[in-house]
């Protein structure tokens, strides 16, 4: 069974910086691809951003140049680091399998406030 736990989320201030982690269990992290995705209230599951098994990364073109995204093959953990935040970027941010979105973790709060 596939696991996926988020944390690393709270409140920041304009201009600050979180690094959200997600701990994947039940099956072999290494061999897939990983995303983060985020949903803002009332709006849809948007995409942020992806890392291939091979390292690439790509980016969604509102985070990118801020948000940094990475793996630990070795720990079985995804993370994203999240610079520069806007209040835009406050959401529910989520980790997924590459193209497997239904089947992301619970989320972890980001909230981005003065």
């Amino acid at each position: 069974e596939v696991q996926l736990v988020e944390s690393g989320g709270g409140l920041v201030q304009p201009g600050g910086s979180l690094r959200l982690s997600c701990a994947a269990s039940g099956f072999i992290f290494s061999n897939y691809g990983m995303a983060w995705v985020r949903q803002a209230p009332g709006k849809g599951l948007e995409w942020v951003s992806t890392i291939l098994s091979s390292g690439t990364t790509t980016y969604a073109n509102s985070v990118k140049g801020r948000f940094t995204i990475s793996r630990d093959n070795a720990k079985n953990t995804l993370y994203l680091q999240l610079n520069s935040l806007q209040i835009e970027d406050t959401a529910m941010y989520y980790c997924a399998r590459r193209f497997d979105y239904d089947n992301r973790g619970q989320g972890t709060q980001v909230t981005v406030s003065s």
